[in-house]
């Protein structure tokens, strides 16, 4: 079901270009489970001069952060019950002290990683975070996701994919993955614990 929706939204997306972009991206910050980045790789890949680049990475991220404003208000009015209705306990918990133990921080965690962004949105609406706060952590955060995404593909695009090739690059990123996946791994289960038993 769900790549049914993620082929459909990502089918039309391309179709409109960077309208269609702001669309996903901001629809994503809010509610929609498609990431733009689905988008945003091939557009970049595509893109024929760093004015079209440029374009990708400022649409992406505006749209994003503007999207994360109906997340936010998603939660502050809708509250826990919507947060518990499409999340699970556990990720709820997590979420809560992410913002809870890091604030603005946490925000910027969510934003330029895979932590669901609209989810934490909610959660900050329900928690009444500081909404300039939210906006200034999310507009960095989706800044440096986007703009390394379209750095890296539309610069580097043709020699990553020759280097997909080579089985010595998969050792390097299984070797790396292995490296950063563990710490962040317990960090992240830890979050499902409250603040004071973490720190005995």
């Amino acid at each position: 079901m769900l790549q049914q929706i993620t082929d459909s939204v990502v089918s039309w997306g391309s179709g409109f270009g960077l309208v269609g972009l702001a669309v996903v991206s901001s629809s994503e910050a809010a509610f929609n489970p498609v990431p733009p980045d689905l988008l945003v790789i091939p557009m970049s890949l595509d893109a024929s001069s760093g004015i079209d680049l440029l374009a990708i990475f400022l649409v992406a991220t505006l749209s994003s952060v503007i999207g994360s404003l109906g997340g936010y208000g998603i939660g502050f009015y809708a509250g826990r019950p919507a947060i518990e209705k499409f999340a699970k306990p556990s990720l709820s918990r997590k979420l809560d002290e992410l913002i809870s133990r890091y604030g603005d921080t946490g925000v910027f965690i969510a934003a330029v990683s895979p932590i669901p962004y609209k989810l934490l949105a909610w959660t900050a609406g329900a928690g009444r975070m500081d909404i300039r706060t939210f906006l200034l952590a999310g507009i960095f955060g989706r800044g440096i996701r986007f703009g390394m995404e379209v750095l890296i593909v539309g610069y580097w695009g043709e020699e990553l994919v020759g280097m997909l090739e080579d089985p010595i690059f998969w050792i390097v990123v299984g070797v790396f993955s292995i490296v950063v996946f563990i710490p962040l791994s317990n960090w992240w289960n830890g979050l499902d614990q409250p603040a004071e038993e973490h720190q005995q």
